[in-house]
């Protein structure tokens, strides 16, 4: 592969970096209950069917919204290959969107605190109008994506 073929960016959203605590709260859901289970199963069993079915629910739950929340973020990829800047959304059904890095008007890229600790933010790429063609959140290292569509703007290839 040229160096024009290999992407200048390719990631999915990030999963701990862009909700650390949802992330957290997620994986205590899960493990809390088992814990539980485990360490005070006497005590639960003597309380009859129901409460182990409830903790054992509460890990299923938080498994399906595990599951769900990963499944979501490797289906939105954000990839730029030389003037192309890529979106792609979807499992089953994808929406692609593909823009030519010369009809970009501004990339705006939003970080709060935390963001900036785990190095990811949301990116808006605008090109007409005042709506962004399209936003995409969580994204790892967002200001290389500026950066690039910056220097091809300023320093177009020779065609």
């Amino acid at each position: 592969m040229t160096n024009e073929q290999l992407p200048a960016y390719d990631d999915h959203p990030a999963m701990f970096r862009n909700q650390p605590l949802g992330y957290i709260g997620i994986w205590i859901l899960i493990l809390a209950p088992v814990l539980a289970l485990l360490m005070y199963r006497e005590e639960i069993a003597e309380m009859g069917g129901f409460p182990p079915a409830m903790l054992l629910a509460a890990t299923g739950f938080g498994f399906v919204i595990l599951l769900y929340w990963f499944v979501q973020t490797r289906a939105t990829r954000l990839r730029i290959t030389g003037d192309k800047v890529h979106l792609e959304r979807g499992l089953l059904s994808k929406r692609h969107v593909e823009l030519n890095v010369g009809q970009i008007r501004a990339v705006r890229v939003y970080q709060n605190f935390f963001d900036r600790i785990f190095r990811v933010g949301r990116i808006e790429i605008f090109t007409t109008g005042d709506d962004p063609e399209f936003v995409v959140a969580g994204m790892p290292d967002p200001s290389r994506v500026r950066d690039h569509v910056r220097t091809h703007l300023e320093n177009p290839p020779d065609e």
